[in-house]
């Protein structure tokens, strides 16, 4: 069956009424290619015959080898449209003529409904998904070759989802920078990688990336790396590595990589986590609430006796439906998920005062105590503005709580407001397009997202003039700061997760090259530097760092200097060729003007040396998003 009706009831909450309704249960049908095979003349894969569970198809017009229409039961069969969407090796298309496939080319037809269709696909997907995979690489003249010239080529894909009305904080990316001028570099380290996973839904859907959706170091830090883990009394190590920029001639690179303490399961500390839930009506398509509630379940199965749940909710008012409850008691803290419907405004101001007071009255002292906000960010009663958030979430830091904005949803996504709660209120913010990535960062990387071994961690790194000319930071665009906040106490920074690594990327002019990318300027009479023979000549640059332990307030120094030696692009870590591809990728993506070679094949062709070691499949994907792109 592919519905599940429930009687309609009242469900009350404590702050209004919501009515329940029917619900639709989601089913994944896969067809593997041994048999994608002809059962009667002329040769037809099962699918265009109707064998796969819940597709129906028939002929427009009786006549044989006439167009199809393939239909996926399932709500949208009631509701008059019910063209499904075809993904063809990772190509979203329309309106297929399935009698145009050749079995013979087919490696395999995978058919997927409801909730699983709509979680990857967004609303395209609605009307369920038909994901073909064809025996060889096609290029898009083969591809029409194979589909025959069907009506709805590649060009004129017609894509539904409207980005118009999300929300993206415009930033231009850093200039290169004279270190007479400017000798020092401040900025946050950043471990959020929400940009990544939503250029991934972009491009997925057939979508321009827009270009302020692109943050290079939330896409390098996607990724992880595999740095040496910390040998001393600090929480993280810190390790260099200098090379060769492959988008700019005789420019080089400086990796500069941090690796955290990873903390034994059954020595991480009790937490009290506040689940603040919107449930306003921009929350009611498919891969908003529906995908939050199953994503939620991830999260909810790593909690243990000692742990504290309790579920803030807001729509057009706040409400607590959740009180602090224990870990071990899934039945009650599922059920209360489950009950929630998406209906109203919404007053995301409200909800997040609430979600702190009930965080302070049940506040775990030397424990993890996180609010833990599942929203599409489309606040728009009572203190909703970016400027509101900001100051609201600046004054809820001060109380030792932590915050991870989870973002959900497309068409009226605001990303601006969630980075900004995440940046100003000691958290991270992830982007959840699919259940996948709710496993990935919920699941497998619970410990470095929910647990805080340090905070407000800053980097500040100055270089030698003497060995270089120019410097640029790649990314981070949000993250600088001044100078003078590296030991300023009160300065918000990030913070760093369990075993989390974090990556940041200077691209360096060095002495004696020229370059297109360097800037005149005239001497200076009073700050003029001179050169010597025998200065630092063997320093690049010194790069100091500053952290607080998670309950403190007073910031810790760690200092490293950085070796003037450049080894080949082609001897380098394969961590450093991956990060470089990625962080090229992300240039290119929004159109830098600071490179001068955007060869995707180049980037393609430096991400595969980088990623052998690819366990999840994670890098493997990111190729497969180049070549997408390409």
């Amino acid at each position: 069956m592919d519905y599940e009706i429930v009687a309609n009831e009242i469900v009350v909450v404590g702050y209004g009424v919501t009515r329940k309704m029917a619900t639709t249960s989601y089913a994944v049908t896969q067809v593997p290619s041994q048999e994608i095979t002809p059962n009667s003349k002329p040769k037809t894969p099962q699918i265009r015959n109707g064998l796969i569970s819940g597709v129906n198809v028939t002929s427009s017009n009786g006549i044989p080898g006439s167009s199809t229409n393939v239909v996926i039961r399932g709500y949208n069969s009631i509701n008059g449209n019910n063209t499904p969407l075809y993904i063809i090796n990772g190509i979203p298309m329309k309106n297929i003529e399935t009698s145009k496939l050749k079995h013979n080319k087919i490696e395999s037809i995978q058919v997927l409904k409801g909730v699983a269709a709509t979680s990857l696909y967004g609303a395209r997907g609605a009307n369920g998904a038909i994901i073909i995979i064809t025996k060889e690489k096609l290029s898009k003249r083969k591809l029409k070759k194979l589909l025959k010239e069907t009506n709805d080529t590649i060009e004129n894909q017609k894509i539904e989802v409207d980005s118009s009305q999300e929300e993206y904080e415009s930033f231009v990316e850093n200039p290169f920078t004279s270190p007479k001028t400017e000798p020092l570099s401040t900025f946050s380290i950043d471990v959020d990688n929400a940009s990544y996973t939503n250029i991934r839904r972009f491009i997925n859907q057939g979508q321009t990336v827009p270009k302020d959706a692109v943050r290079i170091e939330e896409m390098i830090n996607f990724f992880k790396y595999e740095y040496d883990p910390p040998q001393n009394e600090h929480p993280f190590s810190i390790g260099t590595e200098y090379s060769d920029c492959p988008w700019n001639v005789n420019h080089k690179l400086l990796k500069i990589g941090l690796q955290g303490k990873e903390i034994e399961d059954e020595n991480l500390p009790a937490s009290n986590f506040v689940y603040l839930i919107d449930v306003s009506g921009s929350m009611s398509d498919a891969n908003k609430l529906p995908l939050l509630k199953q994503s939620i379940k991830v999260l909810v199965n790593k909690m243990r006796e000692k742990d504290k749940v309790s579920i803030v909710v807001y729509a057009g008012a706040a409400g607590l439906v959740l009180p602090p409850t224990s870990g071990n008691d899934k039945e009650t803290i599922l059920n209360a998920f489950e009950k929630l419907n998406a209906g109203g405004s919404t007053a995301g101001g409200e909800g997040i005062e609430l979600a702190y007071k009930i965080a302070q009255e049940n506040f775990i002292k030397g424990g993890n105590n996180r609010i833990i906000l599942a929203t599409d960010g489309d606040f728009n009663v009572g203190a909703s503005t970016n400027k509101d958030m900001e100051e609201l979430i600046e004054e809820k830091r001060k109380s030792g709580i932590f915050l991870t904005c989870l973002g959900f949803g497309m068409n009226n996504y605001k990303d601006s407001k969630m980075e900004i709660l995440a940046d100003k209120g000691n958290g991270n913010y992830a982007y959840i397009d699919n259940i996948q990535e709710a496993n990935r960062f919920l699941g497998k990387e619970f410990k470095s997202s929910m647990f805080a071994i340090a905070k407000d961690v800053k980097i500040q790194i100055e270089f030698n003039p003497n060995q270089v000319q120019s410097y640029r930071l790649i990314g981070y665009e949000n993250r600088k700061l001044r100078p003078e906040d590296f030991k300023n106490d009160a300065i918000d920074a990030g913070e760093l997760g369990s075993g989390h690594t974090v990556t940041a990327l200077y691209e360096i002019i060095p002495t004696n090259v020229k370059s297109n990318y360097l800037l005149e300027t005239d001497e200076l009479k009073y700050t003029k530097i001179e050169k010597s023979s025998n200065a630092f000549t063997n320093e690049l640059a010194t790069v100091k760092f500053r952290y607080k332990k998670p309950d403190g307030d007073k910031s810790i120094e760690m200092i490293q200097v950085i070796e003037n030696k450049a080894i080949t692009i082609e001897n380098a870590t394969e961590d450093f060729k991956f990060a470089t591809a990625v962080a090229w990728f992300g240039l290119k993506l929004r159109d830098s003007k600071l490179i001068t070679n955007k060869s995707t094949e180049a980037i393609l062709d430096l991400g595969k040396e980088g990623k052998s070691k690819d366990e999840d499949g994670y890098k493997a994907e990111f190729i497969r998003l180049v070549e997408i792109v390409k």
